[in-house]
């Protein structure tokens, strides 16, 4: 009697898929777990990721798990939440129904898409064997194992002039990834490995920065831009603006600079991509599905709400989403793809899906700017910082005090803070860095 009245009581909450266990997608149901709904939470991987220390991954500064957390263990304690490894190829609004990668359906009464994004290559998807971006464990895996071989390539090579292209480092992209790579690259080869090869001078490796536009970080205001660009030269970094490339093949990268017809190419065998972000596919097969618009990076357009046009059971939030914040008494604003906004897309997005089951009006997405974080390298940062007086704006050894501590503040889970902050302590102090761990060694260096 008990059992059935419970299985009647399941049976009829309202089913929430969610899909993707980005920012977006773990705030969401974090936010919905007093409830009573039952959730199904989708993604392609078992972990939840912090990207913003992703690049530490690459250059060997953090293992994986420091700022990797499973998912199952993240809701272990939800009893509302059910999590499934898959991946999600279409999603059917007729029917309401997710469809998974070996056939499997999960129908939803309200489905929040946080597919995340990719990276974009602006049409030349050709290039990125030679140059890997990086948003997952696996990208930050093979970006690591080309760094390490590289310099260990170089070693081998009697050829003075083949020699200096494996010691030759180009970052493409002068956003914050970009940024934090080149000067974190340089730390690597002015301390880290310092020392420990016997043919080589590690501290003799170029490393370049390009950035297509006139300014590095343009996300933040001019001034910081410019601080960041003496920070890493000061750091040894080569950062060329208003540099354009225009070819990436096996050997090396071809750069369209500002003055016409000066093309040059910079022989180099590694190659990091920071410069473009694409939507997840998802978001088109859905756009597509319902007959809505997408940007030019593929991210669906969305209501004041996030939900979907016509489809108000569908929010699609994070990168995903080509939203708008709607302030009262301003024009609707473009959000960027931030982690801050979409967490708190996630929070709304699951607000307003309660507010709908209680059949309430919706409520309007807000983005509150916190401000903007980049560290440079070894007590190095730039930050731009939302406050009640105004933006404050600060560089060097106390920006990159506040950039650390607020990493540590956001990672997920007391263990990893504690682990980052150890890994962080010793690796200032002997500025060694013990994640240097290279696999698939069968393969080639730059491939």
């Amino acid at each position: 009697m008990t059992s059935a009245s419970n299985t009647s009581a399941t049976a009829n909450k309202p089913r929430i898929v969610i899909v993707g266990c980005g920012f977006g997608g773990l705030e969401a149901t974090r936010a919905l777990r007093h409830a009573p709904v039952d959730i199904t939470l989708v993604d392609r991987t078992n972990h939840h990721l912090f990207q913003p220390l992703l690049y530490q991954v690459a250059t060997a500064g953090l293992s994986a798990p420091a700022i990797a957390a499973p998912v199952r263990h993240l809701f272990r304690r939800q009893a509302n939440v059910a999590s499934l490894l898959g991946e999600v190829t279409s999603i059917d609004p007729a029917s309401r129904q997710v469809l998974l990668a070996g056939g499997m359906a999960l129908p939803y009464d309200h489905l929040i898409v946080a597919a995340g994004a990719t990276h974009s290559y602006f049409g030349r998807d050709d290039w990125a064997p030679y140059a890997p971006g990086l948003k997952t464990l696996d990208d930050a895996f093979e970006i690591r194992r080309r760094i390490l071989l590289a310099f260990e390539s170089a070693e081998k090579e009697a050829d003075l002039e083949k020699q200096a292209a494996w010691l030759n480092f180009v970052v493409i992209g002068g956003g914050p990834t970009g940024v934090e790579m080149a000067g974190t690259l340089a730390e690597i080869a002015h301390h880290t490995l310092s020392g420990e090869f016997r043919r080589i001078d590690p501290a003799k490796a170029r490393i370049i920065l390009l950035e297509g536009s006139a300014r590095v970080l343009q996300a933040m205001p001019p001034e910081l831009s410019e601080r960041a660009t003496q920070q890493l030269q000061k750091l040894g970094v080569e950062v060329r603006l208003n540099a354009k490339v225009t070819a990436i093949d096996a050997n090396g990268v071809q750069v369209q600079p500002a003055a016409p017809g000066d093309v040059y190419t910079i022989a180099t065998h590694c190659v990091t991509w920071a410069a473009g972000v694409a939507a997840s596919p998802l978001g088109k097969q859905l756009a597509q599905s319902l007959g809505l618009p997408t940007d030019r990076a593929g991210r669906v357009a969305v209501e004041a709400d996030l939900s979907l046009a016509g489809h108000p059971e569908i929010s699609v939030i994070g990168d995903l989403a080509a939203a708008k914040s709607h302030l009262g008494g301003h024009e609707p604003r473009p959000v960027p793809g931030v982690s801050p906004a979409a967490k708190q897309m996630g929070r709304v997005a699951a607000a307003n899906i309660l507010r709908r089951i209680a059949g309430q009006p919706t409520a309007a997405f807000r983005y509150r700017d916190y401000g903007n974080l980049a560290t440079i390298g070894r007590n190095a940062a730039v930050v731009d910082v939302a406050t009640p007086a105004g933006h404050l704006k600060f560089s060097g050894y106390f920006a990159w005090l506040f950039w650390l501590f607020a990493h540590i503040y956001f990672l997920i889970g007391f263990r990893n803070r504690i682990v980052v902050l150890i890994d962080w302590a010793s690796a200032y102090w002997s500025k060694q860095r013990y994640a240097r761990v290279i696999t698939d060694i069968d393969k080639p260096p730059h491939l």
